[in-house]
């Protein structure tokens, strides 16, 4: 594949959320990804997640509770340029799979650590998810309306953006520095980190005054009336975002409200009552009314879709941002590159459908794979390869 990371060699064991959509993104633009899978529970299903975040893998089934697969999955790993792994701090030291030990026969591996709370501190050992680590950093405090419980936006912040997007950063700056050095380092990719961080800007409108600490009486998150989501006659929704004067001008005139209660943009004081005077407004016609009258134009507005419409759009299909994989429409790779363009893999792969290939292309003998195999060491698909 000629993508921007052909040549890569990518170790991933399997985790699930921001490890594998990482992965999916290095495979995407190129990177050869070697999935360390669990054995199946059920021997012979050799079945993985047909998640879209699995495409493009060469799937290997280990069981690592034994020593030989540790040191089939080393000998894998000296020959790799990237580690990802998603367990709690310690888990792979345990495992004897540890920085230190992979740094000394690998010195120069970027070696990814993902987690939730981060490799040190008070709850780095402790359970959790999405939703518990954006509450630590402020981020889900900051989401809703302000008469009810915060809004879990998905797991979009803590597992993608603060988790996975970082993490990527993490190890392509890493890579980039080796290009200097020679050595690899490693990258510790904590979910509360990284939505923290992606909380910059508001923390520093609240250091300014320009932001209230409390959910929905802000400009950027609901309580504005100019930037919001309004209901339609016809029980569909449209998204306004008529921040910068002019654009506020312009959904004024187009929404017939050349009133003086409407001119002072800025009166937070006013925002609610001006918000439900447009919701009312704005359940006078359907979405594809309101659509017809404003999109296109510099209102800043959009319809809001679903995951069905999402595709069906013109400006989705014009810029094919989300393509057909075998009968099934999935996100398109991104961003777009001018000379080695991201591909999305039609192959999603079975748990262990490329151990024995695998195994065999760092040195291990036929005789030592089937060992392994006997022993239940390293489990080999039997099942139909899926597309």
């Amino acid at each position: 594949m000629n993508g921007t990371l052909n040549g890569l060699k990518v170790i991933e064991l399997a985790a699930i959320g921001p490890v594998p959509f990482a992965a999916m993104i290095m495979a995407d633009m190129g990177a050869e990804i070697i999935r360390i899978d669990r054995i199946p529970v059920i021997s012979g299903d050799g079945d993985a997640s047909p998640s879209f975040e699995n495409r493009g893998r060469i799937s290997i089934s280990m069981d690592l509770k034994y020593p030989a697969s540790i040191d089939a999955l080393l000998r894998l790993i000296d020959t790799a340029d990237v580690l990802l792994e998603g367990f709690r701090p310690g888990v792979m030291e345990k495992l004897g799979l540890g920085p230190d030990v992979c740094l000394a026969r690998n010195p120069g591996l970027v070696f990814g650590r993902m987690t939730g709370w981060g490799q040190t501190g008070p709850l780095a050992h402790s359970a959790g998810h999405d939703i518990n680590y954006i509450a630590l950093t402020g981020a889900l405090h900051a989401m809703g309306w302000p008469d009810r419980p915060p809004a879990p936006p998905l797991n979009l912040v803590g597992d993608y953006g603060g988790g996975a997007m970082l993490l990527l950063v993490g190890v392509l700056a890493a890579l980039q520095e080796r290009q200097r050095s020679g050595q690899g380092q490693v990258i510790d990719a904590a979910m509360t980190d990284g939505s923290a961080l992606l909380m910059s800007p508001f923390y520093g409108m609240a250091a300014q005054g320009q932001w209230q600490d409390r959910r929905g009486v802000n400009f950027l998150d609901g309580g504005a009336h100019f930037y919001g989501v309004y209901e339609c006659a016809d029980l569909r929704f449209i998204a306004i975002g008529s921040i910068e004067p002019q654009f506020y001008r312009l959904l004024m005139q187009m929404c017939g409200l050349d009133v003086p209660e409407f001119q002072d943009q800025l009166d937070a004081a006013a925002w609610p009552r001006l918000r439900e005077k447009l919701s009312v407004l704005f359940k006078t016609k359907t979405r594809a009314e309101w659509s017809e009258l404003m999109e296109g134009s510099d209102v800043c507005f959009a319809p809001v879709l679903s995951l069905t419409e999402a595709p069906e759009h013109p400006h989705n299909r014009a810029r094919q941002t989300f393509i057909n994989v075998n009968g099934t429409p999935q996100p398109a790779p991104a961003p777009r590159f001018s000379r080695t363009p991201s591909k999305a893999s039609a192959e999603i792969p079975m748990v262990g459908q490329h151990s024995i290939q695998a195994l065999s292309s760092v040195g291990i003998s036929a005789q030592e794979i089937e060992r392994l195999v006997a022993q239940g060491a390293v489990y080999v698909s039997t099942a139909p390869v899926r597309n």
